[in-house]
């Protein structure tokens, strides 16, 4: 494990916090949550048939003595959840509906999540991005000033650490969008130990071309300094002029980044999903995430195609989360 990692976890351990996993019967999810229970990282909270992922757990000869599963059809506090839901949705969702889509279990583990029953919550190893992020944003919701989630890679090579920001949740980000995820992205890195400084990406450097691409980026610099005027960053760049000091030297000289940016917020997610995936491929990083940010509480989305060692080290950054927050 990292050094990213082994810092997270010395971080979390020890400090009570119960993360839930809504697939509790997928294999995966079951090694990596007997895992965490054993290591006394975190409690895991496993959603589904208690007997059903009991047999299963023994079948994969994984331990459950430390683990709390809970299953919603015959969940001891479901009037409390479905009353608190009904609340939360203010006039969307009648009582009896409620109890239905309480029964799902994205839904379920998010209320555990709003309910204070869960520090956070780690789902998508057999569901979409949008079967977890939807729940969130209608229970969870995102904080207060931030108007959308967004969704950020850690990208780790050795020493190496770098925020990729958005990669994974809005599609085409206007100015004020940028801004919000240029600010979420530096708290982010400040939980892994990484100083921000911001770089806002385009195909221009201080407007050495300009349209209405290049110019929204600009203006989200001007914005991002607005609200944060103590956050080191400055736009617009090209990657090469945020990241090497010769380039930076020569395309920016006036700027506070001197080609050592170490977070990136790119202009649209299919830069972002381009950009983290070439440098997973042939840089050879591990990407780490999506960290989903801005919401109120931590909810994050594996990817279906996960190992069990991704489910542990996301379980753990949502943890991280979680303590921050506290």
């Amino acid at each position: 494990m990292s050094d990213l990692f082994t810092g997270l976890k010395e971080k979390v351990s020890g400090q009570n916090l119960r993360i839930v996993f809504p697939e509790g019967l997928d294999e995966r999810i079951l090694t990596a949550a007997g895992r965490l229970a054993a290591d006394g990282v975190i409690t895991p909270i496993l959603v589904g048939n208690i007997e059903e992922i009991q047999t299963k757990a023994s079948g994969l000869g994984v331990a459950l003595d430390a683990v709390e599963i809970y299953d919603p059809a015959s969940f001891v506090f479901m009037d409390e959840l479905v009353a608190s839901f009904v609340e939360r949705r203010k006039g969307k969702a009648t009582e009896e509906q409620a109890r239905k889509i309480l029964l799902d279990e994205n839904y379920f583990g998010t209320m555990l999540v709003h309910t204070n029953r869960a520090d956070g919550l780690v789902s998508g190893a057999a569901h979409s991005t949008a079967d977890t992020v939807r729940p969130a944003l209608q229970i969870i919701k995102t904080k207060e000033g931030v108007r959308k989630t967004s969704g950020v890679f850690i990208m780790v090579r050795d020493d190496e650490k770098y925020v990729f920001a958005d990669c994974a949740i809005n599609i085409s980000p206007d100015s004020q969008d940028l801004a919000e995820i240029a600010i979420e992205s530096a708290k982010t890195a400040k939980m892994f130990d990484v100083d921000p400084r911001v770089a806002m990406l385009s195909f221009s450097t201080k407007g050495s071309a300009v349209s209405p691409e290049t110019e929204k980026v600009s203006a989200a610099v001007v914005e991002a300094k607005k609200r944060e005027p103590e956050l080191v960053l400055d736009g617009e760049f090209q990657f090469d002029a945020a990241f090497v000091p010769s380039v930076a030297a020569k395309k920016a000289p006036d700027s506070v980044i001197k080609g050592d940016a170490n977070v990136f917020v790119f202009p649209s997610l299919e830069a972002g999903n381009i950009g983290y995936k070439i440098a997973q491929r042939l840089g050879n990083f591990e990407a780490v995430g999506p960290i989903l940010q801005g919401l109120n509480r931590p909810v994050n989305d594996l990817s279906r195609g996960c190992s069990e060692e991704d489910v542990y080290k996301l379980a753990l950054i949502t943890a991280g989360q979680a303590l921050a927050a506290k």
